[in-house]
Parts: structure tokens; sequence; C-alpha cells
């Protein structure tokens, strides 16, 4: 019992980490509008400065994403705390778009080395018996530190001085910590090999999950293509549309995306893998409905309840496809599948949001906005309807 406990505190310990690295992947979510007005530059820049983050974490998950399973976790975890240090400096030092996409790509490569790494770490540090709670621990660590990343900047930037600057020393001080944290967690990976041999991975998946893999990789971009364009788009919607001038309203409601996925992972255990797939499809194309009417109509409700509301279909969907793919993978490949699974999510956030951003001169920010709903939804129906017909099935 005493073991158990041990284990369960070393895993929430473990998730904490997570936590705070991908929090600092949406600090800035708030503070483009201070940007714009410092720098000077377009809606469409600041769509290509998020996407600059999903690129890089494409290409670490891509290049590394099986690192983790060769040198060990805590290693590769080490180092993208560096990187999400790296990426708070570039962000103090900002005097130009320069260092905004630095430090943007520099986040990227922090994430990129959690996403896969931290997941399967988590889950690892639990006790036996214990991977469902872990794999919502380690899903609510990525989903809620995403959402408290917004708050605490806006929150900061509204209400502290220095708005520009505290929030990346806060988080600064905080991945300090964790590095100290995460140095006295053990080490999960037993047969550990140097560094020189880790190799790019192709795309590529073991024969036992390829038929999981697809529904699950299906939900998955239509879930993070819906949180990219939210958290890129909806601070300037809220700003020009709907006169929100304060940044920590912003963050709080961009935060209520993130939070009300973590409630939609939680719901996972008592629904079951199968049907919180096509459910999360359901949830997120009633998110959608929501958000085009908050554009049609400028009501700031609408824009709530579409965070919650897509927000929690986004959770079922893709706790049920990371649980999916998690047991049907082999223990040894198993960071380098979830890296795939994150690879397509992150296609889905980058993808979407640079159209989103070509659009917005043309045919303004609400049209631009109308018409990704559009081609979302097409695509989260065309997911349900394969789910309902091929299920997603958990191996015992």
């Amino acid at each position: 019992m005493d073991g158990d406990r041990r284990r369960w505190r070393q895993c929430l310990l473990g998730g904490a980490v997570f936590a705070v690295c991908m929090a600092g992947t949406t600090l800035p979510t708030p503070l483009y509008g201070l940007y714009q007005e410092k720098f000077g530059f377009s809606e469409l820049m600041v769509t290509v400065v998020y996407a600059v983050y999903a690129f890089g974490v494409i290409g670490v998950l891509l290049l590394a994403g099986n690192a983790s399973d060769t040198v060990g976790r805590r290693p590769v975890l080490l180092a993208g705390l560096a990187f999400s240090a790296a990426s708070a400096v570039c962000f103090l030092c900002a005097t130009g778009m320069g260092w905004l996409y630095a430090g943007r790509l520099l986040s990227g490569l922090s994430a990129g080395l959690f996403t896969g790494a931290a997941t399967a770490y988590v889950m690892e540090l639990a006790p036996k018996g214990g991977a469902s709670r872990a794999t919502f621990v380690a899903t609510a660590a990525n989903m809620g530190g995403l959402g408290c990343g917004p708050l605490l900047a806006g929150v900061l930037a509204q209400y502290a001085a220095w708005p520009l600057y505290l929030p990346f020393v806060v988080h600064l001080a905080l991945v300090a910590v964790s590095a100290g944290v995460l140095v006295r967690l053990p080490e999960t990976v037993r047969e550990r090999r140097p560094l020189s041999t880790v190799r790019p991975q192709r795309p590529a998946l073991p024969a036992q999950v390829r038929s999981v893999f697809a529904p699950a990789a299906i939900a998955s971009f239509v879930g993070f293509a819906l949180f990219g364009v939210f958290t890129s788009v909806s601070p300037a919607f809220l700003t020009e549309s709907l006169d929100v001038h304060n940044h920590a309203v912003t963050g709080l409601i961009v935060a209520l995306a993130f939070f009300a996925s973590t409630a939609g992972q939680l719901a996972v255990g008592r629904i079951g893998v199968g049907r919180s797939l096509p459910l999360g499809c359901a949830g997120l194309l009633a998110g959608l409905a929501l958000l085009a009417g908050a554009l049609w109509w400028d009501l700031l409700a609408l824009v709530v309840a579409s965070a919650v509301v897509g927000g929690v279909g986004q959770g079922l969907a893709f706790r049920g496809a990371l649980a999916a793919v998690a047991a049907a993978s082999p223990p040894d490949r198993r960071a380098a599948v979830i890296s795939m699974l994150f690879v397509v999510a992150y296609t889905g956030i980058s993808l979407p949001v640079i159209g989103v951003g070509l659009l917005v001169g043309p045919i303004g920010l609400e049209g631009a906005g109308l018409v990704f709903i559009a081609c979302m939804a097409v695509l989260v129906v065309a997911a349900a309807g394969y789910l309902l017909r091929r299920p997603a099935r958990t191996p015992a």
C-alpha cells in the first residue's frame, strides 16, 4: 500500500512537471494584442507565429519522438524544460518579430519533446492496475497546463505591472522548480542506449496499432484544429467584435476550453473508450455550431458556450484516442506511437490556423472563422460516421 502511494505521488509530480511545460506554450495567447500594438503586425502574422510553434512540435516528434524510448524519459524531459526556459527568455528580450518567432519555435521544441515522453512517463510512474487513472493524469496535465498558460498571463497582464515580462519571469521560476522535481523522480526506461542510436522515425506504426490509430487520429485532428483556431483567433475577435479589452477575461475564456477538455477526459472512465470517440465528435460539432453563432451574432455568451461544449467534446475524443493507442502499443514503441498521434494532432493545429490567417484579409475575421467552421463541421461529420461504422476498441 505504501508503495502504491509513493508511485501515485511520483505520477502526480510527473504530471505537474508536464503541466508547467505545457503552460509555457500558451502563455503568450492573451498577449498577442499587446505585441501587435508594440510591433505593428497583422492578424495573419499572429496565426503564423502561432503555427511556427506547431511546426516545431511536429519536427521534434518526427525527428526525435522516440528518443525517450532510447535514452530514457528524464534526459528528454530535462531538455524539454531547457527549451521552455529559452523560449521564455526570447519573449523577455523581444524587440521585434524575430524574437517572437524564435520564442514560439523553442516553445514548440519543448512541447515536442514533452508530449510523447511525458505522457508515457506519467503512465509508467503509476502503480500496476492504475493505467486508466494515469492516462487521465497525463491528458489532464497536458490540457490543464495549456489552460493555465493563458489564464496566468491574462491575470498578470491585466492586474500586475510589466504585462509583457512578468508572465515569463513567473514561468521561468516554475520551470526551475520543475527541473528540481524531475531530477528526483525515478527513470522508468530500464534498457537505455546512447543518444547516438536515436534515429528519425518514419511515419510507420506497429501492425497491432493501425486499426486503433485511424479513428483516434481523426478525432485528435479535429479536436486540436478547433483549439488551434480558438486560441489564435479568439483574442482578436473578442477585442475587435465584442469590445472585450480585459486581458484576464480573454485568458479565462481561452482557458475554459482547455479546462472543459479536462472535464471531458474525466468522463471517459464512465462512458468508455469506444463511445467517447463518437460522442466527442458530437460535442465538437455542437461547439463549432455555437462558435458560428457567436461569430454571426457577436454574442459573448455563445463564445463561452462554444469553449465549454467544444472543450468537453475534445476531451472525450482525445482521452479516448490516447487510451486506445497507448493500450494497443508495445511497451518499447509506446512513446513513439503516442508521438505519431500528436503529429496528427498538431497538424490539425497548424494548417487550419494558417488558412484562417490567409482568409482574414480578403473576407474579414468573422468570415474566415465561418469558413473554418464549415470545413471542420464536414470533417467532424465524416469522422463520426467512420467511428460509428468502425468503433475504436481498446485491447484487453
